[in-house]
């Protein structure tokens, strides 16, 4: 696995799920994202905002590397 492929770019974000990074970190931060095992995380994005696996895990794995504000 590419050590980076959670470092993306908000335009690429934007383009693959039509939101902002900041926007998936506010709905992260509402889920309380950071308390919860990222599989569960990853879940929550594929069931509540019909992410693909690889989006639903590179929005995780971004959010917990990274700043959750």
């Amino acid at each position: 696995m590419k050590k980076e492929y959670w470092d993306v770019a908000d335009e690429q974000i934007i383009e693959k799920t039509g939101k902002k990074i900041a926007d998936w970190i506010a709905i992260l931060n509402e889920f309380n994202a950071a308390d919860k095992k990222s599989n569960e995380v990853v879940s929550h994005l594929q069931t509540k905002y019909e992410l693909s696996r690889y989006w639903a895990r590179t929005l995780t794995t971004y959010y917990l590397k990274n700043d959750k504000k």
